[in-house]
């Protein structure tokens, strides 16, 4: 077997609506698909075809999951994010490839924003 890429990935969270608000509207990704039938919202990421898709869950925090996602420069995010009322877990640290920094989001879900500063040739 071969996999071909990331198809996209999924987090547990407990209210659509609330989700939408903290993904589209404080994170800014726009949302590419609703699935409300079944309580789920596609969010697109960049340019690209993988989606970070949501989805209700009865125990969204029981082990939340951790994703990042690439960002120009990932202290300007930090700022902006926090403008917006969504603290970052710590101050934005250095990594090999530039700066990084992580949030929660209302379900213990941990979402990573990091650049490539350090290496732009490894970045998008």
């Amino acid at each position: 077997m071969k996999v071909l890429g990331v198809d996209n990935v999924f987090l547990p969270v407990g209210d659509l609506t609330q989700a939408v608000a903290f993904y589209q509207d404080a994170v800014g990704l726009p949302v590419a698909k609703r699935f409300d039938e079944i309580g789920m919202v596609l969010f697109r990421i960049g340019d690209e075809t993988p989606g970070l898709g949501v989805g209700v869950s009865e125990s969204p925090t029981a082990g939340g999951q951790k994703v990042w996602f690439e960002v120009p420069d990932a202290r300007a995010a930090a700022d902006e994010l926090s403008a917006k009322g969504v603290a970052p877990l710590a101050q934005p640290f250095r990594i090999p490839t530039g700066w990084a920094f992580e949030v929660r989001d209302p379900w213990g879900n941990v979402i990573g924003f990091t650049d490539y500063t350090a290496k732009p040739e490894l970045g998008r």
